[in-house]
């Protein structure tokens, strides 16, 4: 169970008046005035963060920005050092000047750590802590980190504030927890700091003691991973960093409009998976299931000033994006359309001139993701005595900002995500390269690179075709049921709903129920993503039909082998509206790296093929195919190496 900052309970939501005001205490600690353990990103964060607010109608005059670096805040905004005193008197005079139906939003960008409960409210456990600017080590005397901002100091302003009926939003982007983890070669920077590092003393240890009461009133809480996970901050490529929750969480407040925190939660969780590390954010709060602050997007189009496009990395663009000109924000006929060329986190130059009337873009299709990248390999282990010198000669140049991380262990390559964590999910759940009969160490890695570069382009691209809102009206119902294995593979016990959280072990099956919902009949195609990269098709088989009439459902089942790779692994469940007298659109096709240069009928599976395809050169203006829609579904998964699945 988690150690969180604030403790949950449910309670009956209250109604916010129509003057409701939204107040924001934004923190982002970058530069550590005391410790040695700055971070590149929190400022970002903050700036960022301060952006999606105001954004989403948010006023600047109500947020108050406590950051290492104030530059390019937006202006209004009231702007201050993010030290203890200051967070906390920040956080006082929002809720002064809050009243009932309010809300207050506090966002913490920086390092977290734990440290002894010494007073007994934690029931014998760790207190959860934030580090400001001028948190420094251990003081016995007063039995904590000095300076630092503690659960309990947390939780005593969150539950003054909810008594006045005043609601509480907190976004957590820090860690708690560096235990389990091994990271021998990433890129990343963890936003954590050990026991050792703020020297607090071996012989400390949690007093027991009755645990603090839960929170009442309408609050919810979002934290950048679990309580056993590590929170990352990466550079973008114009060089640039932000913690990846964050970063994650504000692209999708800002393509969001009438949605939950939950499918907030949800989208932003998914964002992550797709990034480079396996990051599992979490939330809490009676809230969870209510609508978001604020008015949504002032636009779903980008901006154009001065011949450039105000938008960027941040907005989710690369360069290759295709863009369509308007005159308007909204509606009205496309003036031009373009490619992007030169992208930076929040500007982008065009290919060609827009037209003098273009004053807004739209986007029309994403490029192919960029070819698979490795860093230098890490060995796991300084005493290996495995010779690695085939293996080693056989990768390529190491480069900057890389997809992936080779480490030298067990005799063999594990590649790792960019954040360098050698098996996150326990023993062997980093994919390793497994010789075939025959193969030399460089065929070996050829063929598992090509598979992984596969594979990760494909979620890219579907994840980069879908739409991006996510106001629950998919056009499908997908509910999941896990059968547990009982005795011999295939015998399952009765299905139960399955709980991501309880994850899956060999001879499991999972059985997905779709049902369409919208009023169109959709095209629906099932795929699985392995944790070894593997991209298998599930369901259409056999080129049966996959077309669903409205309210039509349909049952699609997979099986767990023996023998399966532990980690996280993803269920993709796609659908595309039917085209009338049109062939069926079959996904399943881009399963297999052999497909991606095939021509097939259909639009959709033809536009997603020449976006897998790095020889493909078509860049002119092209229409946007059918809508297509994404749910996707994590699975964690437990066991061994050499992961399959069997339809059932």
């Amino acid at each position: 169970m988690r150690t969180a900052l604030f403790s949950l309970a449910i309670s009956l939501g209250l109604l916010a008046p129509a003057h409701a005001e939204i107040r924001a205490v934004i923190v982002g600690v970058a530069d550590y005035l005391t410790l040695d353990a700055d971070l590149k990103g929190p400022a970002n964060d903050a700036r960022l963060m301060a952006e999606t607010l105001i954004a989403r109608g948010v006023s600047p005059a109500l947020i108050t920005v406590l950051t290492s670096d104030p530059s390019g805040l937006p202006s209004g905004t009231t702007i201050g050092q993010p030290t203890h005193d200051a967070i906390l008197a920040a956080l006082a005079t929002a809720t002064e000047a809050s009243t009932t139906g309010d809300t207050i939003v506090f966002t913490f960008s920086g390092h977290g750590a734990q440290a002894p409960d010494l007073s007994g409210d934690e029931g014998g456990g760790y207190d959860e802590l934030l580090l400001p600017a001028d948190a420094s080590g251990w003081k016995g005397a007063i039995g904590s980190v000095e300076n630092a901002l503690v659960d309990d100091d947390l939780q005593a302003w969150a539950q003054a504030t909810l008594s006045r009926s005043i609601k509480v939003v907190a976004l957590i982007d820090a860690c708690h927890s560096a235990t389990g983890f091994r990271a021998v070669g990433g890129q990343g920077v963890a936003k954590v700091i050990d026991e050792a590092q703020l020297g607090i003393p071996d012989d400390v240890v949690p007093v027991a003691g009755t645990a603090a009461p839960p929170l009442q009133g309408d609050f919810v809480f979002l934290y950048s991973s679990q309580s056993d996970q590590r929170s990352f901050e990466y550079p973008m490529t114009d060089g640039s960093w932000h913690g990846e929750f964050t970063l994650r969480l504000a692209q999708t407040l800002r393509d969001t409009q009438d949605a939950s925190w939950a499918q907030v939660l949800t989208a932003t969780t998914e964002a992550m998976v797709q990034g480079p590390a396996k990051q599992m954010p979490d939330g809490e709060g009676p809230l969870l299931l209510s609508p978001v602050f604020g008015t949504g997007p002032t636009t779903q189009r980008f901006p154009i000033e001065d011949g450039t496009l105000a938008a960027g990395l941040l907005d989710g663009l690369t360069e290759g994006t295709e863009l369509t000109l308007y005159a308007t924000p909204t509606g009205g006929d496309p003036l031009a359309s373009t490619i992007l060329t030169k992208v930076t986190a929040r500007a982008a130059t065009f290919a060609t001139p827009a037209p003098a009337s273009a004053r807004w873009a739209e986007l029309a299709s994403v490029p192919p993701p960029a070819p698979l990248t490795l860093a230098a390999p890490a060995l796991a282990d300084p005493a290996d005595p495995h010779d690695y010198s085939a293996w080693i000669a056989a990768l390529p140049p190491p480069k900057a900002n890389p997809d992936l991380v080779p480490i030298l262990t067990e005799g063999t390559i594990a590649l790792a995500n960019a954040d360098g964590v050698l098996d996150p999910e326990g023993p062997n759940s980093t994919p390793r390269i497994r010789l075939q009969p025959g193969e030399t160490a460089a065929e070996a890695l050829d063929r598992t690179l090509e598979q992984a570069a596969h594979g990760l382009a494909l979620r890219k691209v579907l994840a980069g075709a879908t739409g991006r809102s996510l106001t629950g009206k998919a056009p499908l119902s997908v509910t999941t049921d896990r059968r547990a294995a009982q005795g011999t593979c295939g015998s399952a016990a009765d299905p139960q709903p399955f709980d991501p959280a309880q994850g899956v072990a060999p001879c499991d099956q999972l059985w997905l129920t779709i049902t369409n919902t919208s009023g169109t009949a959709q095209d629906v195609s099932v795929l699985y993503f392995t944790a070894d990269f593997q991209v298998q098709p599930i369901y259409p088989s056999q080129n049966l039909a996959n077309r669903l009439a409205p309210g039509e459902t349909t049952r699609v089942g997979l099986m767990i082998e023996p023998g399966s790779t532990a980690g996280l692994e993803e269920i993709w469940t796609l659908a595309v509206p039917a085209t009338p007298d049109a062939p069926r659109v079959d996904l399943t096709r881009l399963a297999t790296t052999g497909t991606t240069r095939a021509a097939p009928s259909d639009p959709m599976t033809a536009w997603l093929a020449t976006r897998l395809d790095p020889d493909a050169t078509n860049r002119g203006f092209s229409l946007k195919p059918a809508p297509l829609t994404m749910i996707r579904q994590i699975v964690r998964l437990t066991g061994d190496p050499t992961s399959t699945l069997k339809e059932n």
